[in-house]
């Protein structure tokens, strides 16, 4: 199943993307799919080289004639966002991706499809593949880890670039071109407990919260979409208000930049209580499943009865967690005033898991504003320092201020316009880019970004547009055929 996407025009890059949905690439894990780019370089006769940090890098000379054209970066990473749904069975590690086309559509069969940014990497492939278009001298620089920390951008050393433009091929609509883009940092609070003994005459009952739609926490944060991690928190904060609920484990959310879709929490209530608790369970999931109808119709909150945990959280240390999350921001914090539309500052409640005696709650902060994101670590090390836990910042990485007298931005707004008649937007995106990284230790690189149109990356519900992908290759074709001179 999905062999049939390499059969899609533009062949020349759809051909490219099947063969990475047979390569396992989560993040941390790009093993297999390093080795097979420097495979692909070696046999197209290209230099292929990978960096201390596991950057693969290829570099293309320029056709007959070409030679004394500006040098072009064309940059993409190379792992993507393991997400599956529940009931999927698939090893993010071992498991090819299983495409579906879906009218205009390729999206994945319960997973992430991994077209971010895998689309970007199969364009660049193409690129160094062709032989039917000029172009100036190229490097391909595939970057690691870009969505779980963003190691490879930051341990590029300075001098291994040699081009004076950089393509950033990661933006995820069609007609807009990228000029800009939010940093971010890493925020943790950490809480210490002991386990406890259960109460005489207690119940065990497991909470499940599912179905949500999760996505990008950059790209899809402003969509008003229900975060597993709040929800879950709304229930057990009423249960242990109302009817003295205790908390033994809870593991919500799974990576620090997808909107968290599931949690799943293991309490024990007084047996004389569980009636009650029954009730106002059945009314509250009842007003949040209301609250979030339009955006969230899947939604599913459940408690079932289960085994007895053998330990609990200390009340002390349960109400304390409850109210920090409860305090915590998450979602659309301020909305730019440069730009209409676009997101300035946000915060993603990432993931609440508990082992071992501590609960960690993981943010992603993101803004195009320093010293706004500066404003948010302090605010959650207050609400840290109110709750008694311990809070930790890092991977900060800084955002890509926009140039809007970039060179290569009046080049693709004239290419962009001759070739399908109107001119495409220019903004910058509240996602991450590696733009901001790379220019920080290449600050002579002219820098833009675009893509195909992509929909809901870093969920189940990843899916790219088909015709999108065309007018995306042949963009990216007719800009490098117009590279001006050095």
């Amino acid at each position: 199943m999905g062999k049939e996407i390499a059969l899609l025009n533009p062949q020349e890059v759809w051909s490219c993307f099947y063969c990475l949905t047979q390569i396992p690439r989560p993040s941390k894990k790009e093993e297999k799919i390093r080795a097979f780019m420097v495979d692909f370089g070696q046999r197209l006769g290209l230099e292929s080289v990978v960096d201390e940090v596991g950057n693969v890098l290829i570099s293309k000379p320029a056709t007959a004639g070409m030679a004394n054209r500006k040098g072009v970066i064309l940059q993409a990473h190379l792992d993507m966002v393991p997400q599956k749904n529940s009931d999927k069975l698939h090893d993010f590690e071992a498991d090819p991706i299983q495409t579906i086309i879906d009218g205009d559509w390729v999206r994945a069969d319960g997973t992430t499809l991994g077209a971010d940014n895998g689309m970007g990497v199969a364009a660049a492939m193409a690129v160094l593949a062709s032989q039917e278009f000029q172009h100036g001298p190229i490097e391909v620089l595939f970057t690691t880890d870009e969505e779980a920390g963003m190691s490879g951008a930051t341990g590029l050393k300075p001098g291994l670039l040699k081009g004076d433009i950089l393509i950033n091929m990661d933006s995820e609509e069609e007609g807009e071109l990228f000029i800009g883009c939010a940093g971010g940092t890493n925020g943790r609070m950490i809480f210490r407990y002991h386990g406890q003994p259960l109460p005489p005459d207690s119940k065990g009952f497991r909470i499940k919260v599912t179905g949500l739609r999760g996505g990008h926490s950059g790209v899809d944060i402003h969509l008003g979409r229900g975060n597993a991690n709040k929800i879950m928190n709304r229930i057990l904060s009423h249960g242990q208000r109302t009817c003295g609920l205790l908390l033994a484990s809870i593991n919500g959310g799974s990576l620090r930049n997808a909107i968290p879709r599931e949690s799943f929490a293991h309490i024990a209530l007084p047996a004389d209580r569980v009636a009650e608790f029954l009730d106002h369970f059945s009314m509250l999931t009842n007003v949040i499943k209301q609250e979030l109808s339009v955006v969230e119709p899947a939604l599913k909150i459940e408690v079932i009865t289960a085994e007895l945990p053998e330990t609990v959280m200390e009340q002390a240390v349960l109400v304390q967690l409850l109210n920090a999350i409860y305090a915590s921001p998450n979602g659309v914090v301020r909305m730019s005033n440069d730009m209409d539309g676009l997101v300035e500052t946000s915060n993603n409640l990432a993931m609440v898991t508990s082992g071992n005696g501590t609960i960690t709650v993981d943010h992603l902060f993101r803004s195009s504003v320093d010293s706004a994101r500066d404003d948010l670590e302090i605010m959650l090390k207050s609400i840290s320092d109110l709750a008694s836990a311990a809070s930790l910042f890092d991977g900060a990485y800084p955002g890509w201020k926009p140039n809007p007298d970039s060179p290569i931005l009046k080049i693709m707004q004239e290419v962009y316009h001759q070739r399908f008649g109107n001119i495409p937007n220019v903004t910058a995106i509240h996602a991450g880019l590696e733009c901001g990284i790379l220019g920080g230790t290449y600050p002579d690189l002219d820098m833009i970004s675009f893509g195909p149109t992509i929909r809901f990356p870093h969920s189940p519900d990843e899916k790219v547009n088909i015709p999108s992908v065309s007018k995306f290759w042949d963009f990216l074709v007719e800009t490098l055929k117009s590279i001006p001179a050095k």
